[in-house]
């Protein structure tokens, strides 16, 4: 088989969410973070014709784009990159599962809807943008019960540079939910974004069949005050 575009850009996303990665049989991928904070799921065109595990994500994808437009066959133990009609091939070793860290079999729901809004591909690319350039360890979602802003800042420093963009109207609650800027890895694109007051927040992605769960940082987060 051969991966396409679509297939790689998901997985040089997911390698920013783990080094490892559990290759289910079929046409859907997902990843989580080691520490389980960050959940990731695609569906993909191409079709894996079995379960497989990697260690290094990274080191994998390195091989096939100097393996320009090879092929990928499976063994037991081994994914073999083959090219120039199998003239040259390398043999990558598959991982076990307890290597690694995977996902969980279940599939995630939010345990409530506290507050929803979609967030634009150009605010998407501005907020981590800005969150670069100022060095935001933190991204919240603020709320003053009329507006919803996404905030870059430094929870743990008042005098650090914040940037501030609007991104809905509010429901009448008040809070400030804070994410690490770090667990914020999505793949560019507009987002319907719906969060919990659990602990979670979904992201679904509204062009792609993709999607990621985060934890949001229960100790900086505040419910029913908004603070920063």
């Amino acid at each position: 088989m051969k991966l396409s575009n679509e297939t790689l850009t998901v997985l040089k996303n997911f390698a920013t969410i783990n080094q490892g990665i559990q290759f289910k049989q079929g046409k859907k991928l997902s990843t989580v973070s080691p520490t389980k904070t960050v959940l990731a799921q695609a569906g993909i065109n191409d079709e894996f014709p079995q379960e497989f595990c990697i260690y290094d994500l990274n080191q994998f994808l390195m091989i096939y784009n100097l393996k320009k437009n090879c092929e990928l066959d499976f063994t037991n133990s081994d994914i073999i990159f083959s090219k120039d009609n199998g003239k040259n091939k390398s043999y990558y070793r598959k991982t076990a599962p307890e290597m690694i860290v995977v996902p969980p079999s279940k599939e995630i729901t939010l345990p409530s809807v506290d507050c929803e809004f979609t967030l634009a591909s150009e605010d998407y690319d501005s907020i981590i943008g800005m969150a670069k350039a100022l060095s935001s360890p933190h991204i919240s979602v603020k709320s003053d019960g009329e507006k919803i802003n996404v905030v870059t800042f430094d929870a743990d420093d008042d005098s650090a540079h914040t940037d501030s963009t609007e991104v809905g109207a509010s429901n009448g609650k008040v809070f400030n939910i804070v994410f690490k800027t770090e667990n914020i890895k999505m793949i560019p694109g507009t987002y319907d974004v719906k969060i919990s007051f659990k602990g979670l927040a979904h992201f679904k992605n509204t062009k792609e069949d993709i999607q990621y769960w985060i934890a949001f940082e229960a100790k900086e987060s505040q419910i029913g005050r908004a603070h920063v």
